[in-house]
């Protein structure tokens, strides 16, 4: 007899599913199982690495995207096992978590679900693991915040039951639909999961339906699970808060009183309102609250050089005219920092040599502007000289500041993100370090440590146990546990212990990949790219300036586009879309069918195969094209491939 059947939906996310589907394979050897992977219709590789590589598991490969619940309810509909086990792609299990659960549920026969501890993929439990039902009262307070300043309260923090301990089995309302273990009596007394629900609130509907039942749900501590998609989305967005809030109106209206609905619609409504708000505010504040200060500040430095420097020099304190600092002052200022913004002084992380070039360009744009300007307009060049000066010292020390705020040093050192531990045995070390030397992230530094105490002393820095005095002493930024050799319990409870230490994690399992919680939305191969790649902020910004200026030259040479291009009017189209940022002029060759796995760009007119026969190209080398196209990106190489082609804009 089938003791537990184990149901995934997969949905483009190639590189996580194996990784769970090897973390299940381990965890089910002594278990009768039966294993489902329902895929929504993927477009990565993901089917074909199943049929490869995972021949034990039950595939149903959908024609189209039927949502989060319909797809489960398609496998556990033939499913045969005693318990039924709702699992995401995006997960690890421990080898002894399916032993554990099933051992629970046997000996509880009033258990109808059991879900378990969660983590994120840098070792932080996920508040989700355990849940209350979602009254009003219970919404409210999540809605404004409350939950957040109170998360041990019962009477505030209802949501995620935060009077209860993570390390402790108990009874709880809602379970996480990540990890949602069922006995099969159960689900069949209190339904599948409703198809209504698209995504977000299904897991919330069965929960409180199997409690219907008769049954009751339990959290269970005495295991965990890595669950990457946790932390990665994005909860902050408008589609987010619309989908969530709108499953919550659906629950609210199936299962509560029809004075409750009211209540609870009305407060959905105001929730996404409210939500919407803030996050257009936030946006905004965010990305105009460091230009706005550099404004300011410098506005005032060129107030009091005037006043300074009309004194001392001219000795007369009403040389400048009124409007020297109403108009002539703030164009200096715009000036400057667009110079400064070109140059990525508006970037995270301060360099302060992109600050000098920034202002140093800005300088030499505002003596240009400067001499073009009507005699009656030129008040100073000394004024712009001084300024320019004044003005790098006022914009170092605004960043300088800002980095003291946020790194809590003065020290502008450089980020240890290439320098790397892995944790693991020698052969398994050699072949991940081979793995990360075979791609362009050039690591600085790579440490070896054991994953036994008997280590080699000249082989390894030390053993796992000692992993983090080794991430302290050697300022280690990326810890990759190598799983052919480790436990995935021994990786989780490490990951738990070190959570704190500010540093990444990702795992190395036997294929040829590396994952962690910063890939969930784009494959390992681009993951471990250089800094140079398309994903840099960096880059993004000269692709935009150079899409702008191009589009932008290109449509004041409209007359010139109307005899020089094959197709005139589609020219000026396309132009005016780049110009508005809806295109790009150069982007992926589309027949790569893999080209979902890359980062995202924008629609192309240009494709990086367009400076050759992309017919005689096979798909293996468009691939590559596109692959070398975004990890070393280069805006010659875009300028080049628009010059070549731009007859057939």
């Amino acid at each position: 007899m089938i003791k537990l059947s184990i149901v995934i939906v997969n949905y483009n996310v190639e590189h996580f599913l194996e990784h769970c589907l090897l973390s299940v394979r381990q965890a089910v050897k002594n278990i009768e199982t039966e294993i489902f992977v329902v895929d929504n219709n993927s477009v990565d590789n993901s089917v074909p690495m199943l049929k490869e590589k995972f021949t034990e598991v039950k595939l149903i490969e959908n024609k189209e995207n039927v949502g989060f619940a319909k797809a489960n309810n398609q496998a556990i509909r033939i499913s045969q096992g005693e318990y039924v086990l709702l699992l995401n792609p995006d997960t690890v299990v421990e080898e002894d978590t399916f032993t554990k659960c099933i051992d629970f549920m046997d000996k509880t026969p009033d258990a109808g679900a059991l879900g378990v501890k969660m983590i994120d993929g840098q070792g932080k439990i996920l508040k989700e693991s355990k849940r209350g039902f979602p009254t009003p009262w219970v919404c409210f307070c999540k809605m404004t915040g409350l939950t957040s300043l109170f998360p041990n309260s019962k009477k505030y923090c209802g949501y995620y039951m935060g009077h209860l301990s993570y390390d402790e089995t108990n009874q709880v309302d809602i379970l996480a639909g990540a990890y949602m273990l069922m006995r099969k009596k159960a689900l069949y007394k209190s339904g599948l999961l409703d198809e209504t629900f698209f995504m977000y609130g299904e897991d919330i509907d069965l929960s409180y339906r199997i409690t219907l039942a008769g049954y009751k749900n339990y959290y269970f501590a005495d295991t965990n699970i890595i669950h990457y998609k946790g932390e990665s989305t994005k909860k902050g967005s408008l589609n987010y808060v619309y989908t969530f809030y709108n499953a919550m109106d659906i629950f609210a209206k199936k299962h509560l009183s029809s004075s409750q609905t009211k209540i609870f619609s009305l407060i959905i409504k105001l929730a996404i309102w409210f939500r919407a708000s803030l996050a257009f505010f936030k946006r905004i504040f965010k990305n105009l609250l460091l230009p706005l200060i550099d404004f300011v500040l410098l506005y005032l430095g060129f107030f009091f050089l005037e006043k300074f420097w009309a004194v001392t020099y001219w000795h007369n304190a009403e040389y400048y005219p009124l409007h020297y600092l109403i108009v002539a002052v703030p164009l200096y200022i715009i000036i400057l920092l667009f110079g400064v913004y070109v140059f990525g002084g508006y970037e995270k992380k301060f360099k302060p040599y992109k600050l000098m070039y920034g202002v140093g360009m800005g300088m030499i744009s505002l003596l240009v502007v400067y001499s073009l300007m009507p005699a009656s307009m030129r008040y100073s060049r000394a004024m712009v000289l001084m300024g320019s000066i004044l003005s790098f010292f006022i914009l170092f020390a605004i960043r300088y500041l800002r980095h003291f705020i946020q790194e809590r040093t003065w020290t502008l050192s450089k980020e240890h993100i290439n320098s790397f531990a892995i944790v693991g045995d020698k052969a398994e070390t050699q072949r991940v370090t081979r793995l990360l030397k075979d791609t362009n992230l050039k690591p600085e530094f790579i440490g070896m440590v054991s994953d036994k105490e008997d280590e080699d002393k000249n082989y390894f820095l030390g053993n796992i146990n000692q992993l983090e005095d080794i991430i302290r002493i050697y300022k280690v930024g990326e810890v990759i546990f190598c799983s052919k050799t480790l436990s995935q319990s021994t990786i989780i409870s490490t990951m738990t212990n070190l959570s704190k230490e500010n540093v990444r994690f990702t795992i190395a399992p036997d294929s040829d990949f590396i994952i962690g919680s910063n890939t969930i939305n784009t494959p390992t191969d681009i993951y471990v790219m250089s800094v140079s790649s398309i994903s840099s902020e960096t880059n993004r910004r000269k692709k935009r300036l150079l899409d702008f200026s191009l589009s932008f030259v290109f449509l004041l040479l409209t007359v010139v586009l109307l005899f020089v291009t094959k197709k005139p009017f589609r020219a000026i189209k396309n132009n005016f879309l780049v110009l508005i940022s809806k295109k790009t002029f150069v982007g992926y060759d589309l027949k790569d069918t893999n080209v979902n796995d890359l980062p995202k760009l924008k629609p192309s007119i240009f494709s990086v195969s367009d400076n050759m026969n992309s017919d005689k190209l096979d798909e293996q080398t468009l691939h590559r094209l596109n692959l070398l196209y975004a990890r070393n990106y280069n805006v010659k190489n875009d300028l080049d491939t628009v010059l070549k082609n731009f007859r057939r804009m």
